[in-house]
């Protein structure tokens, strides 16, 4: 006799376990930020007691390194956004709807950018910034941020416009628009829950990217958050509080976008963006 258990606690048990798994890390930078500096050496206790914010009010109000680079953050992840989303809407577009010889190899093109790990291209990108006078300036990060994020915006936004019925575009020609007004006015607005998940997901990698903007920046004018963070611990102590404080506040505004976009970015991701 086999005994069958319910799929749906062995469904609920799998999915506990996977956010645990995801969510122990956060947790755990959380009860370290929350800890007192003398807490933070030994065990017990596990979980602060008393809580104390000291290390959200050094790495704010004391340290000078972490609120400009959240400036600069902000500065390169909006910038990277709006540049890639324009850009690659353009491309995308173009792919899809315009009269164009060879799509697939154009297509195969970009996606064989993406390929390339940024560990093989980062030292012709320096020399490059450096020639071109860019060298720790938040435009060489995000001119570089821009141009890895656009294979995936062009990709994402061309399996998205073909998706929606053509007689639209010659309609809109038949009309009178052009090309350009077509895009904007008849083509872009079904298309806007695709382009709000290739801007989210944009706007996560640039804020997120640490190797680019470690290279290409020097001095606090240019850094952004995680190469910042990075940089916290000091030649003979590594202040343990005041990176896992300044890594929530950093993680913070992509929880908070995610959230507020959760929506727009799966429908973006399944309403046919993905298609082949």
């Amino acid at each position: 006799m086999t005994i069958r258990l319910p799929r749906q606690p062995l469904r609920a048990a799998g999915v506990g376990l996977v956010i645990t798994v995801c969510l122990a890390p956060v947790v755990w930078h959380v009860v370290t930020s929350l800890k007192s500096s003398a807490q933070l050496i030994r065990l017990p206790p596990l979980l602060p007691i008393p809580p104390t914010l000291a290390h959200y009010e050094r790495v704010l109000f004391e340290s000078s390194a972490l609120r400009p680079a959240l400036v600069n953050s902000l500065l390169v992840a909006g910038g990277t956004t709006v540049l890639a989303v324009l850009i690659g809407s353009l491309c995308a577009f173009a792919v899809a709807r315009l009269p164009l010889g060879g799509k697939p190899v154009i297509l195969g093109f970009i996606l064989a950018l993406s390929m390339f790990p940024p560990i093989a291209t980062i030292s012709p990108l320096y020399l490059l910034a450096r020639a071109a006078g860019l060298r720790d300036t938040v435009v060489a990060v995000l001119l570089i941020h821009t141009t890895y994020a656009l294979p995936l915006v062009i990709w994402v936004l061309t399996n998205a416009f073909r998706q929606i019925p053509v007689e639209l575009y010659w309609a809109a020609r038949v009309d009178g628009c052009t090309p350009w007004r077509a895009l904007w006015s008849v083509v872009l607005p079904p298309a806007l829950p695709n382009v709000a998940a290739a801007g989210l997901l944009v706007f996560i990698f640039s804020w997120n990217e640490f190797l680019f903007a470690l290279t290409l920046t020097a001095t606090d004018r240019a850094r952004t958050a995680p190469v910042a963070i990075a940089l916290f611990p000091g030649l003979h102590d590594v202040p343990w509080g005041d990176m896992a404080a300044a890594s929530i506040i950093v993680t913070l505004p992509v929880v908070v976008l995610t959230i507020l976009f959760q929506r727009r970015l799966v429908s973006g991701l399944t309403g046919g963006s993905l298609k082949g």
